[in-house]
């Protein structure tokens, strides 16, 4: 029964999680029918300062950028500009993968749908690289973490900086790697594919990515504290510090790093900033056909085809266009987006159905943001907050099955991570990832229970039934050893 209310049994769970995760500050918005009935505010925008955070706070959005993007296509298709069956060479000749056949088979599409075959790539941080490059340096740091987790993955080091889309294409285009299937048969989430999808919008439109989505979409949708670039913000100094975690002798040290990343080549990708305020007026794209008060702006036929399911992307979830959807959540089809990037830590929660729309910010990436508004809108519909969707069950597999997995895997994006056998059970740790039993209910296809969340890993196999890469956290990561 939907119980229309959020209930202190949430607040409490959420002081847990703020408290066991060291989030300084985290924001959450739940809407019904557009209307805002509850706002919650834990930590601090500034924990020194310990300035108040509020609904109005400007966090980065990382990853939820990508729906915007995916807006910005679907507008120039409905204006006859482009047909989202396009070829990707149509509009970008110079794009290049290893396979040439299937590069011309590429389309908008596949793109939107992390569908296109590119596995995980080091572009990001070449792209990342200046900025990543002006964090704070500590005196037994001598690099950046990520940036040597990155180059550890790689058998040569990172390419030099990426910052157009014109270094992003030749980039790529020497890159060497296998696609991991043809188009449309993987799913893998691809920064790249989404850094691309700029480049077409420009070059169609004439204009920067950037201005493009402010006149199009930020613009007439109302959200005023919705910028790339914080010096945009006129006369609003309502926004979050930074805030970025390392390890030091075993321990967690949480610390200030008011540098934002920024990546111009891969703006389209993920570096929106707002408000939860603003983000619950554009959530009513997908809740109300297209409008946000009388600004239509995307027709209702095109925001059917962002929430198609597509292709599967984990377990009981599926990609459409820049949005996750889940068939299934209680009962509900749960439309969806997360974001995470150095100090973000964001989601976007809809259910068109009960007129819901909820949205939750943290300024600490690797906090679980997201499951904080999955339990939200569990609570609100009268389940525990404890409460899960997923349904499984876990099958027998004897020592001999679970040894075939065993093994490292690294990806170009810099995850890497080790499966082993110890005790009757099958193992998996790496970078932020405590080894952690992992449990078997399909073949080849294990959960992993992880910061809260329960998560999906799948092991593919090649035509000789050898296991090549493992399907983890969206993306497809190879088999090195």
């Amino acid at each position: 029964m939907v119980q229309k209310t959020i209930t202190r049994e949430f607040e409490q769970y959420c002081n847990e999680i703020v408290e066991k995760y060291e989030i300084p500050g985290f924001s959450i918005g739940l809407a019904k029918e557009g209307e805002l009935f509850y706002e919650g505010s834990f930590g601090y925008r500034d924990v020194e300062k310990q300035l108040p955070l509020s609904s109005d706070t400007v966090f980065g959005i990382g990853s939820v950028t990508k729906s915007f993007t995916c807006i910005a296509i679907l507008q120039l298709q409905e204006a006859g500009r482009l047909s989202v069956h396009d070829p990707v060479v149509k509009y970008l000749p110079e794009f290049k993968t290893p396979n040439d056949e299937y590069t011309k088979q590429i389309t908008i599409h596949h793109f939107m749908t992390h569908s296109a075959g590119l596995p995980p790539l080091p572009t990001l941080f070449s792209a990342l690289r200046k900025s990543i490059e002006n964090d704070p340096k500590f005196e037994d740091q001598k690099n950046n973490s990520e940036l040597e987790n990155a180059n550890a993955a790689q058998e040569t080091p990172i390419p030099t900086p990426v910052d157009t889309y014109e270094e992003l294409l030749e980039t790529l285009a020497k890159q060497e790697y296998t696609l991991l299937g043809a188009p449309g048969t993987e799913f893998s989430y691809s920064n790249d594919c989404y850094a691309l999808l700029g480049a077409i919008i420009e070059r169609l439109t004439g204009m920067s990515y950037e201005r493009y989505t402010k006149e199009y979409i930020l613009d007439p949708a109302g959200m005023n504290n919705s910028v790339f670039h914080l010096e945009e913000l006129n006369n609003h100094d309502d926004i979050s510090s930074l805030y970025n975690s390392r390890k030091k002798d075993d321990e967690t040290i949480i610390f200030v790093s008011n540098n934002p990343w920024d990546a111009p080549a891969m703006r389209a990708a993920g570096f929106l900033k707002s408000t939860v305020n603003d983000m619950l007026k554009y959530t009513e794209i997908f809740r109300n056909q297209g409008k946000v008060g009388n600004e239509q702006i995307l027709s209702p036929e095109s925001v059917e085809l962002m929430t198609t399911p597509y292709i599967q992307c984990e377990v009981g979830r599926f990609y459409g266009y820049g949005l996750m959807i889940t068939p299934d959540y209680f009962g509900y089809k749960l439309i969806e987006h997360g974001g995470s990037i150095k100090g973000v830590a964001a989601q976007m929660n809809i259910i068109p159905e009960l007129g819901l729309t909820g949205v939750s910010l943290a300024n600490l990436a690797g906090v679980p943001s997201t499951k904080l508004l999955y339990n939200a809108i569990a609570d609100y519909l009268g389940k525990s907050v404890h409460a899960s969707h997923l349904s499984y069950r876990e099958i027998e597999r004897s020592e001999e099955e679970l040894k075939q997995y065993e093994g490292v895997f690294a990806s170009g994006e810099g995850a890497k991570y080790k499966l082993f056998f110890e005790n009757g059970n099958l193992y998996l740790s790496g970078e932020g990832i405590d080894p952690t039993a992992i449990i078997p209910f399909d073949d080849d296809s294990f959960i992993v229970n992880f910061r809260e969340s329960q998560m999906s890993l799948r092991f593919v196999r090649d035509k000789e039934q050898k296991i090549i890469r493992a399907a983890f956290g969206f993306r497809q990561t190879p088999k090195m050893e």
